[in-house]
């Protein structure tokens, strides 16, 4: 199979049709500086995809962007790789810990907006002028974020992790109607407008995986709207349900958001690495490692995107 050659980013194209002269914030929306925060441990086999994603994204919708890739402590090859993509800033934080990666690369970030992205997630086409389009109509907005899409998981698992969003989706609306408090992000594929999370206060120490998103949404939700929607899916991999086992994860991940909100503080301090493996055959190469999926083929990821839009 022919590899598809990576897009550069061109800072001088200008924003696509639907948004020029848009304005936002007093800034028009074609001058509009992102910045794309990667964190990354070991993650050599799947962050180029990640990578030629964001910046494929980036010629698209013709933004300024910059994209930061923070090397959390990486033994494998992932700053090499990094480096090598035109574009990227690699900044290394040693100190173990999701939350720690991210807090650095956004206090690196220049940007008005920080895309928080994890390492193993490929942004769906039309993702970037989805955000942009969300935050230039509605002045109010401080937080945009969306679903997973987990390509790497069979059908049936896919399905139910594709339910468990639609009561994630509840839950959000609930907490918004209902009570008026709180909200809901998904850690790895989510928006925030940088001023907005300075005056939330930032990210949490306290909190270094788990609950780690739920806690800043909460805070973010009494700066303006935190907003989930299934208009802004990434495609991401499904290594962590499939390693520990799917059900046990969400219990894990539904238990972290309740202790998140009524007690203020992570129910899971610890949490497992799952890795993929390149050139592995199984599906589990052992209890942290995962077989390298196939991420080449752009009908499989639409596919797949319909598949998750019809559940």
């Amino acid at each position: 199979m022919t590899a598809r050659r990576r897009p550069r980013v061109d800072h001088s194209t200008r924003i696509s049709a639907t948004l020029v002269g848009t304005w936002i914030w007093g800034l028009r929306m074609s001058d509009v500086l992102v910045s794309f925060v990667v964190p990354a441990y070991n993650e050599a086999v799947l962050i180029r995809s990640c990578l030629a994603a964001i910046t494929a994204e980036v010629s698209r919708t013709g933004c300024r962007a910059e994209i930061i890739v923070v090397n959390n402590g990486s033994t494998d090859g992932t700053r090499r790789i990094a480096l090598s993509t035109p574009g990227v800033k690699v900044i290394d934080e040693p100190q173990r810990g999701l939350v720690q990666a991210r807090r650095v690369g956004c206090c690196a970030a220049e940007g008005e907006y920080i895309a928080n992205i994890d390492a193993d997630t490929v942004l769906a086409e039309g993702w970037l002028q989805t955000a942009l389009a969300e935050f230039a109509h509605a002045p109010d907005l401080v937080a945009l974020s969306g679903p997973y899409i987990h390509y790497d998981l069979p059908t049936p698992a896919r399905l139910v992790a594709a339910a468990f969003y639609r009561g994630v989706y509840i839950v959000h609306l609930l907490s918004r109607v209902v009570a008026g408090t709180g909200s809901v992000m998904q850690g790895g594929n989510f928006i925030v407008s940088r001023s907005a999370l300075e005056r939330a206060g930032g990210f949490n120490p306290d909190f270094r995986f788990y609950g780690e998103d739920a806690e800043l949404a909460r805070r973010l939700a009494k700066v303006g709207k935190v907003k989930f929607t299934f208009a802004l899916q990434a495609f991401s991999s499904g290594r962590r349900l499939a390693g520990e086992g799917l059900f046990r994860v969400l219990l894990r991940y539904s238990a972290n958001y309740l202790w998140t909100h009524l007690f203020k503080r992570p129910f899971s301090a610890d949490w497992l690495d799952f890795r993929h493996v390149a050139g592995a055959a199984t599906a589990i190469g052992s209890a942290s490692t995962i077989a390298r999926p196939d991420l080449q083929g752009t009908k499989v990821l639409r596919d797949l995107r319909q598949e998750g839009e019809r559940w």
